[in-house]
């Protein structure tokens, strides 16, 4: 007999793979006192002052007693934080834990002593700390204990772990939907294949046609991370399409590349050929379009001597003195006086380290206690509705290009990968109806982001053996709020309603998935993350109901023109206010009122007196018989009904003309699409439905706009 192998891998159980650590408790009696994922295993149980608090390989979980709940109304009785959505962990006023979120929220615990407090902030420091390898991140092995549990646990979880949820090549799908003529006109090139072009682009790059790849390589030795000017969207009317790079590398000696100018050039040209169709009736055009090229340097016609093609508009991000300061770096942006027939437009938008400082800023604001009396002003001092203002700008002017004036639009930032795919993916929002369903938004999110290199592990902080702090910025997170301030603004023209939105937002700080793991496709690709995570839209499906919007009303040809200014933006109420545990809504340490168990009868009476004063239903009776007017709102139908049936009763007065649209039909602007599918409606108990419990409730369906009053008239018989 030969020797035997090693045992093969396939054989190894996922307890093998992903062992689980002992449990460690503070006291014998005490119960893990929630329901455990696949492959979650607690490591520390205790108590805390009136919580029993638990720490996992995958998140804090605090429950607060009974008598907590009890004495303190609408405070959540369970809070489950995932550790790598925390951001920092300290100790505050000895007996304190201050735990800092990536979303926003702030989290307090309090210990009955300074020595407790402080070894769970070990504890919790030790666990959020960055990963040193790709396995110490949960998602990997609660995929493994997925597809290794029990038969029962496996079909429980078999439809977070289906293959193909992750989109992969969806190049071809979408140049075919957008109606790109590849047989003329266009050609999606393999230059990048194995990405030995560009580590961060996909494999598949859409050019014109008549492009060669000699000309894309000398192309990329011009362009920062050779991230070359790509064809990522076409207007299917008017033929204009958006196109993406990063800066050309100028610097100070003010170096040019002609193949560079050539394919911007060609981009342009290319769009007006697709829209005359001349390319249908001459097989010949790419070699004659190669002739012409001094012509179109010159601003000459090309490939179309009775046409000119649409000025194609260089959209810069960056402020003109960023693109300039850029230049002492190799960076720098276009010369027009190089690109024949091209405007270079700058849009101010700031770079991640003024959004990092904006939206700590904004997380302080939130999270003080009690609210502060300036609140509209310390909102405003941190700017961060002002940047979603410039964002929205940005990409109403590039959808005002393409669809009204039908120019081609290129666009980029330093890099390429942060405020670019913020202006290009919202930009398509805007123009294409397909990206507001859940099937385009998440083709829109694994294109635009993911496959075009947003770099997920360093910006959310997650990526291994990295701790640079200043890499770290909410780019998503501000992209994905202006979505809502879409949503907001047309809440009927988008499929999916808030909650959706909520749950990106956790579950791209969650690594619960890992749609949003490593820094670009390539590194995905080295990692087998697709066949070795499940992915996040597993569970915001379109099946399912908690993310649909039942307001919805599909559009086909619909453009959006939102209302940018910083006015008409609204906060997001449903991630950034803080999360308060009740130690801080009471008065042992902020001076607030007690609660009213412990006031007595002096403090109820006195509260009492402090309420308006209304009249119930029977007192309005008697008022009609004593003839005194009334002053009531809406909400009381009993009121007309009492009325009507007096035998001269008359018809109630009709609503003014100045009343507020959607009190007739009962639908209010800002009142949330869904009240019922807010992240936390998905209890505990079912972890499968969505695994991750969520720190901050969506906020409740908002009470009606006040009507004005209805006088009822003083003339109403009695009965």
């Amino acid at each position: 007999m030969g020797e035997e192998g090693p045992p093969s891998l396939e054989y190894i159980k996922a307890k093998d793979l992903f062992p689980q650590k002992e449990l460690v408790k503070e006291d014998e009696g005490l119960q893990v006192p929630f329901p455990v994922l696949q492959g979650e295993g607690v490591e520390y149980l205790g108590h805390a002052d009136e919580a029993i608090i638990a720490i996992s390989n995958y998140r804090l979980h605090i429950k607060f007693k009974d008598s907590v709940i009890n004495t303190y109304p609408g405070v959540d009785h369970e809070i489950s934080v995932p550790l790598r959505l925390m951001e920092s962990v300290e100790s505050r006023d000895m007996f304190q834990l201050h735990i800092i979120c990536k979303d926003s929220k702030v989290v307090r615990c309090r210990f009955a002593t300074f020595k407790q407090c402080q070894e769970w902030v070990k504890r919790l420091n030790r666990a959020i700390a960055p990963p040193s390898r790709l396995e110490d991140l949960f998602a990997l092995a609660y995929h493994a204990w997925c597809l290794g549990g029990s038969a029962d646990d496996e079909d429980q979880h078999v439809h977070l772990c289906r293959p193909g949820d992750h989109v992969g090549q969806r190049v071809e799908l979408e140049v075919k939907r957008m109606g790109f003529d590849t047989q003329n006109i266009w050609r999606v090139s393999d230059i990048n294949s194995n990405y030995k072009l560009c580590s961060s682009y996909p494999q598949k790059l859409l050019v014109p046609i008549w492009i060669t790849d000699k000309e894309l390589e000398s192309v990329a030795s011009f362009r920062s991370w050779k991230r070359i000017p790509v064809v990522v969207y076409r207007h299917q009317r008017n033929g204009a399409v958006i196109a993406r790079c990063s800066q050309p590398e100028i610097s100070w000696w003010g170096w040019r590349n002609t193949d560079d100018e050539y394919l911007v050039t060609s981009i342009a040209k290319a769009c007006q050929m697709g829209t005359k169709g001349a390319w249908r009736q001459r097989g010949e055009a790419p070699e004659s379009c190669d002739s012409d090229f001094d012509s179109s340097l010159t601003g000459g016609s090309g490939c179309d001597d009775s046409t000119v093609p649409q000025k194609l508009l260089i959209l810069d991000a960056r402020s003109y003195t960023a693109a300039v300061a850029n230049r002492a770096k190799g960076g720098g942006c276009e010369c027009e006086e190089y690109y024949p027939n091209c405007e270079v437009m700058f849009m101010g938008m700031a770079n991640i380290h003024a959004i990092r400082n904006s939206f700590q800023a904004l997380r302080t604001v939130c999270s003080q206690i009690p609210d502060p009396g300036n609140w509209l002003s310390a909102l405003e001092s941190t700017r961060w509705l002002q940047h979603l203002s410039v964002m929205l700008k940005a990409a109403t002017l590039v959808c005002s290009a393409v669809e009204r004036e039908g120019r081609p639009v290129l666009v980029h930032c330093s890099d390429g990968w942060d405020r670019t795919p913020q202006i290009v993916a919202l930009a398509k929002i805007l123009l294409d109806p397909y990206y507001r369903t859940i099937e385009g938004f998440q083709v829109l999110v694994e294109i635009d982001w993911l496959d075009y290199g947003h770099k997920f592990g360093d910006r959310c902080g997650h990526q291994e053996n990295t701790d640079d702090v200043s890499e770290q910025c909410p780019v998503f997170l501000q992209w994905l709020d202006c979505v809502h301030q879409l949503l907001k603004q047309f809440p009927c023209l988008f499929e999916f309603n808030e909650a959706f939105l909520v749950k990106l937002v956790q579950h791209t700080y969650s690594c619960l998935y890992g749609s949003f793991l490593c820094n670009n496709a390539r590194e995905r690709q080295a990692r087998n993350i697709y066949k070795r995570t499940c992915s996040v839209w597993s569970l915001l499906r379109g099946g399912n109901k908690n993310f649909q919007n039942f307001l919805y009303i599909p559009s086909h040809d619909m453009v959006l023109q939102p209302v940018c200014h910083t006015r008409a933006l609204q906060l997001w109420t449903a991630v950034y206010p803080a999360h308060l545990l009740p130690v801080h809504r009471c008065g042992r340490l902020h001076g607030a009122l007690p609660p009213p168990s412990a006031a007595g009868e002096e403090l109820s009476s006195r509260s009492l007196d402090r309420l308006p004063k209304t009249r119930s239903m029977d007192n309005l009776l008697s008022a009609f018989e004593n003839g005194l007017p009334l002053t009531r709102t809406s909400s009381d139908p009993n009121l007309n009904q009492h009325c009507q049936e007096g035998p001269s009763a008359p018809e109630p007065p009709a609503a003014p003309d100045h009343a507020p649209a959607g009190l007739s039909d009962g639908l209010l602007p800002d009142a949330p699409l869904d009240s019922s599918a807010s992240p936390d409606s998905e209890s505990c108990a079912d972890p499968p439905e969505d695994p991750c419990l969520t720190t901050q409730p969506l906020p409740s369906q908002p009470p009606p706009l006040a009507a004005p009053p209805l006088t009822a008239p003083p003339t109403c018989p009695p009965q």
